[in-house]
């Protein structure tokens, strides 16, 4: 998003999103996330909904020629789910089943007070900066740059 000022408004709402559906409450997700003992399905519906509304607000935006702050809607490569992306999924999965936390609440509840998590916020920009350092290196030394999304 090119204008900061539209960025922050949607940081601000998605935060007020995930404050309001308790994703920042660990306690929740955890329940949510344990199957074969006291589950809470109640973010299911929180998931359900937000899919709901990002469908039909897709299809009500893509009728549009281009967007309405100008640009042009991003297009993404058509590939096929890899070795890679499954392993990152796997290890986010078990990052956020060990400590109830992912990136979005996180931040989300530093932001709302609780300072404990500065630790798990600074491990996770750390992480993320290894792997942008390790990703260039491969890259550089493969020859093979994967496509990013678009931003």
């Amino acid at each position: 998003m090119k204008n900061p000022i539209l960025a922050a408004l949607s940081g601000l709402l998605f935060a007020l999103g995930l404050g309001l559906a308790g994703m920042t409450d660990p306690a929740k997700v955890l329940a949510f996330l344990d199957f074969a003992g006291a589950w809470d399905p109640s973010l299911a519906f929180v998931m359900a909904g937000g899919m709901t509304t990002y469908g039909l607000a897709r299809l009500l935006v893509l009728r549009r020629g281009a967007p309405v702050l100008g640009g042009s809607f991003p297009t993404f490569p058509k590939t096929r789910p890899d070795a890679r992306l499954l392993a990152g999924a796997a290890l986010f999965g078990i990052g956020w089943g060990l400590a109830g936390w992912c990136p979005g609440p996180a931040v989300t509840s530093i932001g709302a007070g609780a300072d404990h998590l500065l630790l798990f916020v600074g491990a996770m920009l750390a992480g993320m900066g290894l792997f942008h350092a390790w990703e260039k290196r491969r890259q550089a030394r493969t020859g093979v740059v994967e496509p990013a999304c678009p931003t």
